[in-house]
Parts: C-alpha cells; structure tokens; sequence
C-alpha cells in the first residue's frame, strides 16, 4: 500500500492521536484524555476517532496529496467487524474528483487480494472479486431494489419527512420505535434491507447518499438532497467511506452542531467544536478523500470472521 501511495505521488503524513474533539458525528463516541501540564494542570483532550480534521489542516496549509495509517479509538463499539482500537487508513486528493479516490480504494482492494495470494476478498461466505468491474448505485437506487422504498420522495424542501419514510420502510418490514428519527429509520433500513446485499460477486460503490446522512460531504451538484458521499462494499462489509470535501466553512459548522445536537439528545454528551478546523476549511481547495478500514480489508483478503483475529493484541475485553 506504501508503495501505491508513493507511486502516485502521495506524502505519508502523521496526525497526533490527542485532539481537542475526538470527531463530531452523533454515533461516534470517543475516548477522552486528561493531559496535565508541568504544573499538574490539567486539560481535557480526546482520543481521535479519525484523522479527518488534522488531515484537512495540512490540506489547507498546502499539502496536494496525502496518506496516513493512522491508530484510532472509538468507545462503544466492539464486535466481529468492530474493534475499539484499529488502524484507519485515511488519503486526501487535492483538486480531484471524487471519482479519483473511488478509483484507489478500488485498486488497494485489487492490491490486498493479490498480495495475500487469494484472488478475492471474503466474510462469511459472501464473496467479492475485486478484479470484476464494480457495481456503482445510488443509495435511492439500492433502496428501491432491496427494500421497495423511494428514498427521494421522503426527502423535500423542508427537510426529511420522518412519516412517509416510517411508513415505507415499515411495510418492507422494517420495526420503527416511536422515537425513531428519519435518520434512526434510514440506518435501520440501511443494515437490514441494504447492506447484506452489497458487495457480493464484485465491489460495490454506493453513492450518492442523502445529505441528512453526510455532515462532512459537499451537497452533489444538481440535486442538493443527496452528497458527494459514497461507501465501497466488499463481501457484504462496509470497507471504506469517502467524500468530496465540504470546504463551506459556515455550513460545516451548523452541520456539527446539528451532530452535537442529537448526540446530547440521544446519548446527553456532546463534544466541542475544532475552532482550527473550521477556520482551516475558509483556505482548503477542493479536494476528495477516503477512510478506509485497514483491519477489515485484511479480514476479507485473509477469509477471518473477526476482527480481533488479525490483530496482533488486541483491547483486552473486560
């Protein structure tokens, strides 16, 4: 993977671990840090959960192209694709398409298979050639063909409609709660109806995701309900999820508050605000980039059921 990088032209970066906010998505839960100083004063910091933010501030302080293996924690989740420390593979193309960082992410998969000898990537009996060209839907796409569900018609002006797309996703069997939000309802449709079918045979890149689900993506061109975000599915696994960059620093601002903001309603925390992050973004170019989840392309090119079984030691379970 060095070796891709270094090819194309790439600089490995590193990013410090201990950041001001770990990351500012409502689901995401970080891992928090106290840090004293010389004179025992302390200061609250937080394990990063991606190496996002940090990534985008070098863009913006004129790095082009950048890569970095990043070691990164996350609280809350634990499970055979889910590990509370793992290594994230993060790359940024500066005044790319994010078509360009769909194209690597596809080529490192090709790359993962040939180096382990296997020739394809696995879980659990679902199987994914990745020399086979990839499947390319949209989320809408893929939600009317598993799920019988017109995503697009419960996305309008004012916003998400929360009662057409219960109701939609409940007679394809979805079980709502009644304080299931839009959002909550997506995701639910997204794990059962969706994803089990991605990735099998061949990659797919589901693109195009509603710009409810995408805080840190810039609104697609032509359709602003849906972004310039897109996930890359392997054997029914979620492999890596990319963007083309919101450089609009006062939206991204009130797209992480509203994050903040059913973070404390669900979960009653939330975390600050990277002030250097958002005044980073008033000089960053444009630009696309990736997190890809390198534990879990090695369980798929190494046939693994769980993550913790290509690890060399992991977070000892309590």
């Amino acid at each position: 993977m060095h070796d891709y990088f270094q090819r194309n032209g790439f600089t490995e970066v590193e990013c410090g671990a201990l950041q001001v906010t770990p990351g500012l998505e409502t689901h995401l839960h970080g891992v928090r840090a106290v840090l004293h100083g010389p004179d025992g004063t302390p200061q609250h910091l937080y394990l990063h959960t991606s190496p996002e933010f940090a990534c985008k501030k070098l863009l913006a302080a004129g790095e082009r192209l950048i890569y970095v293996f990043a070691r990164v924690y996350r609280s809350r989740e634990r499970g055979p694709l889910h590990a509370p420390e793992f290594t994230m593979l993060e790359w940024y193309r500066s005044q790319a398409p994010y078509e360009a960082v769909m194209a690597d992410a596809v080529a490192l998969a090709r790359l993962a298979a040939e180096s382990a000898g296997t020739g394809q990537l696995s879980y659990r009996g679902a199987v994914a050639d990745p020399q086979r060209e990839p499947e390319r839907l949209t989320v809408a796409e893929a939600f009317e063909r598993h799920a019988g569900i017109d995503l697009l018609a419960t996305l309008t002006e004012s916003g998400p409609d929360r009662g057409q797309l219960a109701a939609r996703a409940s007679e394809a069997g979805v079980a709502i709660a009644d304080d299931d939000t839009w959002g909550d309802i997506f995701s639910k449709a997204m794990v059962e109806k969706i994803e089990p079918h991605l990735g099998r045979g061949r990659a797919t890149i589901l693109d195009e995701y509603p710009a409810a689900m995408s805080a840190l993506a810039r609104p697609k061109a032509g359709d602003l309900r849906v972004a310039e975000r897109f996930e890359v599915f392997l054997g029914g696994v979620e492999l890596a999820n990319g963007f083309g960059e919101l450089t609009d620093a006062d939206a991204q601002r009130r797209n992480l508050i509203a994050q903040m903001d059913a973070k404390e309603r669900i979960y009653r925390e939330r975390y600050p605000i990277d002030e250097d992050f958002i005044s980073a973004l008033r000089i960053m170019p444009q630009a696309s980039g990736v997190a890809l989840g390198l534990d879990r392309l090695v369980m798929l090119a190494a046939g693994a059921t769980h993550i913790e079984q290509v690890m060399w030691a992991p977070v000892v379970e309590l």
